[in-house]
Formats: C-alpha cells, sequence, structure tokens
C-alpha cells in the first residue's frame, strides 16, 4: 500500500502474491468491490459537502462557532492533567482561536496537531498564546517548538458525519490514524455546522467513531452505547474512546449486497 495514498482510495491493481491485503484488521476478508463503492462515494459526497460548507454565510459561521464553544466550555472542565488538542482553521472550518486563547486564560492547557509527512500519525505540540509558529503540510500552523505531549481530548474538524458519530474528514486519515496509534486514547470531539450531517458515512473497519459530536445548532450529539444501542445520557465531561470502531451495518451505495 502507498501511505501517501487516501486510505479511501486503496485501488486494487493487480494480484500481488500474498493474501494479508485481503483481509481487514479483524483477520475478516475484505469486499474489495463495496470498499471501491464506499471510495467513489464519499469522494463525491466530500466535494458536495465542502462546497455546501463553504456556502454558509460569515455571519452564520460566526453564530455556530459562538455556540460551539460554549458547548465546549459545558463539555471541558480544567484540571491538572487535562490538556486538549484543536486545530488551525482551513476552508471555512469553525475558527476556535478565540476560544483557545480563553481557554488558555482560565487554565486549561492547549495543543495542535503537528503534521509533517503524509501517511504517518500526527504529533501534538502544548500551544500558548504568542507562540512560535511553524507551517506544516499544506501550510497549516503549528507550535514551532517544543516536546510532544499527549492531549486527554481531541477536537476534530468535520467535513460531514452521521448520527453514529462517525466523522467524514478531507481522506487523509491522518486523525484516524493518529487516534489509532496514541497509547492513551483521548475523548474525541468532532466540531462543525449542523448542515454537515448526513444519513451515514458508510464507516470502515479503519474509521474511529468521535465520542462526541459538537455542531451548536443542536444539543451536543453522543455515540450511541453499542450495548443498549441508544445514545448514553449526556454529563458534563466526556466519556473515553473506546479503542476498537464497531463494524458498520449498512451497504454502500452499488455494493453488492
Amino acid at each position: 500500500m502507498n501511505e501517501t495514498r487516501d486510505p479511501d482510495e486503496e485501488a486494487s491493481g493487480g494480484s500481488p502474491p500474498c493474501f494479508l491485503h485481503e483481509l481487514g484488521p479483524d483477520g475478516a476478508p475484505r469486499d474489495a468491490r463495496q470498499a471501491g463503492d464506499v471510495a467513489r462515494w464519499r469522494k463525491a459526497e466530500r466535494a458536495r459537502l465542502l462546497e455546501l460548507r463553504g456556502a454558509v454565510a460569515v455571519e452564520e459561521r460566526a453564530r455556530h462557532t459562538a455556540a460551539i464553544g460554549a458547548a465546549l466550555d459545558a463539555l471541558l472542565e480544567p484540571h491538572a492533567d487535562a490538556m486538549v488538542s484543536l486545530y488551525w482553521p482551513i476552508r471555512a472550518e469553525p475558527d476556535l482561536r478565540s476560544w483557545m486563547r480563553a481557554a488558555c486564560e482560565r487554565g486549561l492547557r492547549v495543543a495542535l496537531p503537528v503534521a509533517i509527512a503524509l501517511g504517518r500519525p500526527m504529533t501534538f505540540r502544548e500551544w500558548r498564546p504568542g507562540a512560535a509558529m511553524a507551517r506544516g503540510l499544506w501550510k497549516i500552523p503549528h507550535p514551532a517548538d517544543g516536546p510532544d505531549v499527549s492531549p486527554t481530548h481531541v477536537i476534530a474538524p468535520l467535513v460531514g458525519f452521521d448520527a453514529g458519530c462517525y466523522r467524514l474528514g478531507y481522506g487523509g486519515g491522518f486523525f484516524d490514524r493518529t487516534l489509532a496509534a496514541m497509547a492513551r486514547k483521548p475523548t474525541v470531539i468532532g466540531v462543525g455546522y449542523p448542515q454537515l450531517r448526513i444519513a451515514t458515512i458508510f464507516p470502515q473497519a479503519y474509521d474511529i467513531p468521535m465520542d462526541w459530536i459538537v455542531t451548536g445548532g443542536v444539543p451536543p450529539l453522543r455515540r450511541a452505547d453499542k450495548r443498549r444501542g441508544r445514545p448514553r445520557a449526556a454529563s458534563r465531561r466526556p466519556s473515553t474512546l473506546t479503542r476498537r470502531a464497531p463494524r458498520a451495518a449498512a451497504a454502500p451505495p452499488g455494493s453488492a449486497g
């Protein structure tokens, strides 16, 4: 597999000599045709949602962003061990930089992801107002120096999301790859606009669900309790991330059964 490829676009070429490429993480055979259908559908849906997000009026984005910040205040309480990773906004994402500064002022430690190579997990560095910044992949700023840190909470921007708290991102697999590699699993919160909700992203074995989805338009969506099959009751502090994503039950468009 070429690590620079989008995990949704791992095209199948000639048959390699090893059968392992046809097995999923749980050892079950992959459905290559279904995976291809999902990849094509996601690419088209991602483009549609990015266009939709970019068309949201600036004033409306600001209202949703303010409501997202208020919801995060209710979910996240500063304490000695807490550190929350956010992101530097691009392409009409909710701009939480003011929230980051205010969080630092009230004692919450803040980090930013550092992406410097395709196909590799991101690392995290602590951020403070006025910190020297460098640019990584796609010229996205990150703290220029400092040791790697391990956040207790990771906030990820959404291109799309579904009722199962699965996140559709840009397709590079950075967040899924990073979360899977972290020794201490953080609580993961997806943030975006309510217009970006879709029926399903057709989650695959490598997709890791968010613990919470916060859009500002409606109350935060919490990932369902798999044992009971319904959303868990809300609390002030998010739960920790489970190690394995539940397998998808829905079949993607155009799949063979």
